[in-house]
C-alpha cells in the first residue's frame, strides 16, 4: 500500500471547532495596497492642511502610523484616529474626504493590479476543511467580497462578514469584537471553542476581548517588534506564515 505525505493541522488548532480569519494581510495580500493608498491620501491632506506643531508635519508612516492608527479598523475610525494623532480636528467632513480619497486610490490600484491570496493561508484553510472545521472570513473593509473573489478563494469560507454587513447591522469596529462574534454566530459554534487569526493590533485585541479560545497573530513583517506588539495586544501565538500551523502527516 502506498503512503503519501499530506498536511494536517498542528496541535494548537486541534481543540478548536471553527476558525475566523481576518481578510487583509491574513487571507489576501491586500494590506500593503490599503497602506499605500492611505499614505497617498494622508500625505496629500498633511500638505494641504499642515499641523500647527512642526514636529507633527512628517509624512504618514506605513511602518508606524498605519499599524498604530489604521490597520484593522473601519476607514472612518482609522482616518479619525490618525488625524487626531497629528493634532488635526477630525471633523466629519475632513474624515469623510480623506477616507473617500483613500477608497478611490485603493479601488483603482486593485482593479489595475488585482490581488493574490497567501499560499500558506490557502493551504491551512484547505486542511481545516478536510478536517471538517468550518471557517469564516471577517473584515472591516467593504471590499472583502471583491478581494476574496478576485483571489479565487471565496468558496473556501462558509461565512463572510464584511464592512458592508457591519454597517447594516450596526456592529462596532475593532478593537471591539462585534465583527468576529457575528461570524461565529453564523457558524453556529460557541465563541470559546473558536480561534481568530489576525495581523492587526486592533484585531488581536478584538479576539481577546471576544473571549475566543485562541488568538493567532500573523507578523508578515518578520519584525520582532511587530511580533511583540501582537502578543502585547492579545495574541496567544505569533506566526510569520499560516503554513506554520500545518505539519506533515501520512495518508494511506
Amino acid at each position: 500500500m502506498t503512503v503519501h505525505p499530506h498536511e494536517v493541522i498542528a496541535a494548537v488548532l486541534r481543540d478548536v471547532k471553527a476558525v475566523v480569519f481576518d481578510t487583509d494581510g491574513v487571507i489576501t495580500d491586500s494590506a500593503r495596497v490599503h497602506a499605500a493608498a492611505w499614505k497617498t491620501a494622508f500625505d496629500a491632506l498633511l500638505a494641504e492642511h499642515p499641523p500647527e506643531d512642526p514636529g507633527q508635519r512628517r509624512p504618514f508612516s506605513i511602518r508606524d502610523d498605519y499599524v498604530r492608527y489604521v490597520d484593522g479598523k473601519s476607514r472612518f475610525d482609522g482616518a479619525s484616529a490618525f488625524l487626531a494623532s497629528r493634532g488635526l480636528d477630525p471633523t466629519d467632513a475632513t474624515v469623510r474626504a480623506v477616507a473617500e480619497h483613500k477608497e478611490r486610490l485603493f479601488t483603482d490600484r486593485l482593479r489595475e493590479h488585482g490581488i493574490d491570496a497567501y499560499p500558506g493561508t490557502v493551504r491551512l484553510v484547505r486542511a481545516l476543511r478536510r478536517a471538517g472545521m468550518p471557517c469564516a472570513a471577517a473584515s472591516a473593509s467593504r471590499h472583502a467580497h471583491e478581494l476574496l473573489t478576485r483571489a479565487e478563494v471565496l468558496d473556501l469560507f462558509d461565512v463572510l462578514v464584511d464592512g458592508g454587513e457591519a454597517a447594516r447591522l450596526g456592529l462596532a469596529g475593532k478593537p471591539q469584537p462585534d465583527l468576529f462574534l457575528e461570524a461565529v454566530r453564523r457558524l453556529g459554534v460557541p465563541t470559546g471553542r473558536c480561534a481568530v487569526v489576525e495581523d492587526a493590533l486592533a484585531g488581536v485585541e478584538a479576539g481577546r476581548r471576544g473571549g475566543f479560545a485562541l488568538v493567532v497573530g500573523v507578523n508578515r513583517a518578520h519584525d520582532p517588534d511587530s511580533g511583540a506588539r501582537l502578543l502585547e495586544h492579545g495574541a496567544d501565538i505569533v506566526v510569520h506564515d499560516l503554513a506554520e500551523l500545518l505539519q506533515e502527516g501520512v495518508r494511506r
